[in-house]
């Protein structure tokens, strides 16, 4: 495993299974995403993540926010729809109507985030994992991994990577920790940085060798876990995805450019989506 070469990444690894609509498709078959809101004063980063995840065709994304929050993002959201939910238990009930769910963006290091992770991995089809549903978990990495039923990606930086996988990149160069954490925790793994590794747990790895430095911006890697959620909502495998907004995301980044901030990433989509197509 540690002597393979990472393959370049490019459409020609994914554009055959890219999930595009048929004359006959409507929005109950192209998917639901769900992504899960942190409190009143940190939902920002999640609502990145759900219109990503719209932009990149899902039928219907849904902004599953704790009671105290529901305003704040009502108010904020027009095709992106908000349920509310008061425990585990309730969101666990609504990440099971869902094809992907994702959460972790400006969820907050608390208690609450432990179990709304949990109740996201037994009740959805399907989930991202990023940010501080990575990091919460820093004291108890495998509890985590034992919950994993489903398919699953995560999305961490370097400095989450190393909250739940301590000592890898401190042994090993960046390829091999990265295979390795995919295959411990039976997840999909993209290591982010300039040059970002996607990792199966079956041992493929494919490097996105392309992007852009103006994407080192809050908000960037937000907008990145909503379009690997939003396609994997839509049925794309969990590996193809992950390559697949890792490109589209280096590549609305290279266009951008300068000045370019998180919030203009959604939204540059479907000029990008329509070449691709």
């Amino acid at each position: 495993m540690t002597n393979q070469a990472a393959v370049p990444n490019s459409p020609s690894l994914w554009m055959n299974s890219w999930p595009w609509p048929d004359r006959d498709s409507h929005k109950h078959v192209r998917g639901h995403l769900g992504c899960v809101s942190g409190p009143a004063s940190s939902t920002g980063a999640v609502r990145l993540s759900a219109r990503a995840g719209l932009r990149v065709g899902a039928g219907l994304v849904t902004l599953f926010s704790p009671p105290g929050a529901v305003l704040v993002n009502a108010s904020h959201e027009t095709a992106v729809m908000v349920k509310s939910f008061s425990e585990p238990g309730s969101l666990r009930t609504l990440a099971a109507t869902t094809q992907c769910t994702l959460i972790g963006p400006g969820a907050g290091l608390t208690p609450d985030t432990f179990e709304n992770t949990i109740a996201v991995l037994d009740g959805a089809a399907s989930a991202v994992l990023d940010a501080d549903s990575l990091t919460i978990f820093k004291v108890a990495p495998e509890r985590l991994f034992e919950a994993m039923k489903i398919p699953v990606l995560f999305t961490p930086h370097e400095g989450e990577f190393k909250r739940i996988f301590p000592d890898l990149l401190n042994s090993y160069d960046r390829k091999t920790a990265v295979l390795t954490a995919a295959k411990h925790s039976g997840a999909v793994v993209i290591l982010k940085g300039p040059a970002s590794l996607i990792a199966s747990p079956d041992g493929r790895v494919v490097e996105n060798i392309h992007a852009s430095p103006f994407l080192a911006t809050a908000g960037s890697g937000d907008v990145l876990a909503g379009i690997a959620g939003g396609l994997m909502a839509q049925g794309m495998d969990v590996f193809d995805a992950g390559c697949a907004a890792c490109w589209v995301h280096g590549q609305l980044g290279l266009r951008l450019g300068p000045g370019l901030i998180a919030e203009d990433l959604p939204d540059a989509l479907p000029a990008l989506l329509s070449e691709l197509y």
